[in-house]
């Protein structure tokens, strides 16, 4: 037969199916998998003492019924940060980012059965004094204890709090957990969810003072019914990411 101006023949496989061979004589390759780009998202923040993660729950195969990080296909002539943006507002109505940054690509051939898929995530921050109202098949889950989750989502979770707990040795993206102001004690509690580990009042305030990523705001709380000082308050220098100090790392204590 003829196709595109060209003769085509088709002749038997080992295995009965037919084949088409070409003009050079050698077999056509196989169609190629369909092939998708996705925009995923690793949304944390401190929520009740804790570092939570935002997830969606799929009602569809595969992994019907399992958790999953909202997110979903590249757009036509759309970027990636505006597709994963976009992504947050319309599907779970989170539009309160402190910071969003792209944290990592995934390209297994069979991280998705149904088709080749490349996935690139991203990591954003929501501040504590924030509570966003997500739809009801989406809720906010310990990343100390996820749930049963689709694809390689739980993997991309862990990346992106090895990346936050990583930057808040060295940058001042604290800023992006905590609300404006706050007092020490407050702050020392957020880094403690977001680390996992202790972390003194005295010891943080030293640090990011000499770092200069955070300042009095020559206000304070009032005592509480034991009485006591007033605790002051403070804020962060800068809302945007910046390296602080290039080599830090904020490690637990006894460890050198």
């Amino acid at each position: 037969m003829v196709k595109n101006g060209r003769d085509r023949v088709d002749i038997p496989h080992a295995n009965g199916r037919t084949v088409p061979i070409g003009e050079d004589g050698l077999p056509d390759p196989p169609h190629p998998r369909r092939f998708g780009h996705e925009a995923l998202a690793v949304v944390l923040q401190i929520r009740g003492g804790e570092l939570c993660v935002l997830l969606w729950r799929r009602a569809l195969p595969p992994w019907e019924g399992a958790w999953s990080l909202p997110g979903g296909r590249l757009g036509t002539g759309e970027d990636l940060g505006a597709s994963i943006r976009g992504q947050l507002a319309q599907k779970v109505d989170v539009r309160d980012l402190a910071h969003l940054e792209q944290l990592e690509t995934r390209s297994d051939p069979e991280r998705d059965p149904r088709h080749r898929t490349l996935a690139t995530a991203y990591l954003g921050l929501v501040p504590a004094d924030v509570d966003p109202i997500v739809p009801v098949d989406t809720g906010w889950h310990s990343t100390a204890a996820l749930p049963a989750m689709a694809f390689d989502h739980a993997s991309i979770v862990r990346s992106g709090r090895r990346r936050l707990r990583a930057k808040l040795g060295y940058t001042n993206v604290g800023f992006a957990l905590a609300p404006p102001e706050f007092t020490m004690s407050q702050l020392s509690g957020y880094y403690r969810s977001a680390l996992g580990h202790d972390v003194a009042a005295t010891n943080l305030r030293r640090v990011l003072l000499r770092r200069g990523q955070i300042e009095e705001t020559g206000r304070s709380v009032p005592s509480g019914r034991s009485g006591g000082r007033p605790a002051a308050l403070f804020r962060f220098r800068e809302r945007s990411l910046q390296i602080t100090d290039e080599f830090a790392v904020l490690r637990p204590p006894n460890v050198p």
